[in-house]
């Protein structure tokens, strides 16, 4: 494949298909891991992308998260790495049940990218696969030293859903591949085609992946849109950092950080969610459900604890920050036609709680 180094100029090659979530079992099918193989991932995120990894057979291991951003911490992959493998002869990495580490897959949470400059040092360091699961952070931005670089496009591939949840989203499930390889892409287009080209003619089992026409036409007529969608959400965010800290709230609440917004970044976040903390969150949520403010919980339980992942053999407690987040985050109403009057309502409903 060709180097993901950050180079000047980059041709994205986008592969429609039919979800975020088959965006990543064809990333990981055309890549050939499967049985005997490894990737790390998070704890905290969304099911599928450590079920993409054990549906193609292979062993997801995780590393634990930054406790102000959520994201996947580059110390803890670094970690993870260093107790859980070892290099063989060849100088790939392997686990103590002897499989091949591969690849791992960052998830930019809520709408801001990981770390992704660390990230690809670990990755060329130990001969990694790197593929960006950017579901949640269409149009988000990076600053490496040398240029500014957009989520989904920094790795060896990138994925996106266009679930109509999402900041773009179709009238259902949709999703995208982004890579820079042509050779990548054009498999990519043949998986999701059940492996055919052409016509009943298959060189290897893929699925039926393709993006369909009628979600592709939404999303042409939404695509535009995004920059002033992702903008507009901005400055919600913005006015519910500036009410919650005028009402004194930041003191018993932590709000989402922003790592990259003094660094020059149009998108340094986009909001895909706003995501308070606080160790009262259960109960801050009834409160606001009594009084009609709808909020949701992403996530309450680390993947190492579900019921699905016990074979992996976690156990609470091994990821901390994981389980912090899961007894504390809380995602207040944010979209972009949202009124100020609305969140001034959220705002002084919280307040309300802690007087």
């Amino acid at each position: 494949m060709r180097s993901r180094r950050r180079c000047a100029h980059i041709i994205i090659r986008p592969i429609g298909v039919s979800s975020g979530t088959d965006a990543l079992l064809a990333i990981l099918m055309a890549l050939g891991i499967g049985r005997g193989d490894a990737v790390i991932t998070t704890p905290y995120t969304f099911f599928a992308t450590a079920g993409c990894i054990a549906r193609v057979g292979a062993r997801p291991l995780f590393a634990d998260i930054d406790r102000e951003t959520c994201n996947i911490r580059p110390s803890a992959i670094q970690e993870c790495i260093e107790k859980t493998c070892q290099p063989d002869a060849s100088g790939a990495w392997k686990t103590k049940n002897g499989e091949k580490l591969r690849a791992m897959i960052p998830v930019h949470l809520f709408g801001l990218c990981c770390e992704m400059e660390a990230l690809h040092k670990i990755a060329e360091r130990y001969r990694l696969v790197l593929i960006e699961d950017a579901a949640q952070a269409i149009g988000a931005e990076f600053p490496f030293p040398e240029r500014t670089a957009k989520a989904g496009t920094m790795g060896d591939a990138g994925l996106f859903s266009f679930y109509p949840s999402k900041n773009i989203g179709a009238a259902g499930d949709a999703g995208m591949v982004v890579c820079q390889d042509d050779e990548l892409a054009q498999k990519l287009r043949t998986f999701r085609e059940h492996g055919m080209e052409p016509r009943y003619f298959h060189h290897f089992i893929g699925g039926n992946f393709r993006l369909d026409e009628i979600q592709a036409a939404v999303l042409a007529v939404k695509l535009p849109h995004l920059e002033t969608w992702a903008a507009a959400r901005r400055a919600a965010a913005d006015f519910y950092g500036a009410e919650l800290a005028r009402a004194r709230l930041t003191e018993k609440i932590a709000v989402p950080a922003e790592p990259y917004r003094e660094r020059g970044l149009t998108n340094h976040h986009v909001y895909h969610q706003y995501v308070i903390r606080t160790p009262m969150r259960d109960a801050l949520r009834e409160h606001l459900s009594k009084r009609e403010i709808d909020t949701a919980i992403y996530y309450p339980l680390g993947l190492h604890e579900q019921k699905c992942f016990a074979y992996l053999g976690y156990k609470k407690g091994d990821f901390p920050e994981t389980e912090r987040a899961a007894r504390e985050t809380l995602a207040l109403p944010i979209y972009p036609e949202i009124s100020r009057d609305a969140q001034r309502y959220v705002v002084s409903a919280i307040a309300e709680f802690f007087s």
